[in-house]
């Protein structure tokens, strides 16, 4: 393996909960509650590997179209299983949690749970784990394109300054590499408004089980192949 083909940023589309659950008999929410697991074999995997970054789609600003049930379910998953049973583990470990999205729709009483797991794992250095959180990868970019415009319009940046580097350093994710490997579970073979910027030159890896399926091994086997890929970039 080459030094530089090292994956330093590994990002996931986790889908498939609600299919699998309906394939089981199960409720949706159920579905949810099963991804966790698969979600800690994906943190330990990292950590193994040494892979230093690792984005997890959580829940996209289209998902506010599901059924209220649901969603309060799903909040209440998110808030229990992380900071009722995750945080010890993740401060631990020296993971480093951030939320990325749009904080103004954060549910209201996810927001001091969210900023309590924030603080506490801030100093982590092992693994950042960024959970893309009333995310959309189109409204990342337009949020960054209002605040340069501002800018420009307040005279504390000129047009010319403008340069990808820069952009990237205002969108919501902020100063972190691209994702070198994007895995996408459930079959679909889409982005989803995922990381839209960033994944400009990701290699991209679309497996046919759902999420709550994902093993250790499956995630060995995925990124031993993206290591045998070429990676160009145009050159």
């Amino acid at each position: 393996m080459l030094q530089d083909k090292r994956i330093k940023h590994l990002g996931i589309i986790m889908d498939g909960n609600r299919r699998w659950a309906k394939s089981h008999g199960y409720k949706p929410w159920i579905g949810h509650k099963k991804g966790v697991e698969p979600v800690r074999t994906t943190l330990e995997f990292c950590i193994k590997n040494k892979i230093p970054n690792l984005t997890l789609y959580v829940f996209s600003l289209e998902n506010f179209n599901r059924p209220q049930e649901e969603l309060s379910y799903l909040f209440d998953v998110l808030a229990q299983q992380i900071a009722d049973q995750e945080l010890d583990k993740l401060f631990k470990e020296g993971i480093k949690v951030r939320f990325i999205g749009e904080r103004s729709l954060f549910p209201e009483k996810l927001k001091p749970i969210i900023e309590d797991i924030e603080n506490k794992t801030q100093h982590g250095t092992k693994l950042t784990l960024n959970l893309l959180f009333c995310y959309g990868g189109q409204q990342e970019i337009v949020a960054a394109v209002k605040k340069i415009a501002q800018q420009c319009t307040n005279g504390t940046l000129m047009p010319e300054e403008i340069t990808p580097e820069l952009f990237a350093n205002h969108l919501w994710s902020g100063p972190v590499p691209p994702p070198d490997l994007i895995i996408r579970t459930a079959g679909d073979q889409r982005l989803s408004n995922f990381l839209t910027w960033s994944s400009a030159y990701s290699e991209l890896c679309f497996l046919p089980c759902f999420w709550p399926e994902i093993t250790e091994d499956i995630l060995a086997q995925t990124t031993a192949n993206y290591y045998h890929r070429k990676r160009t970039f145009g050159r």
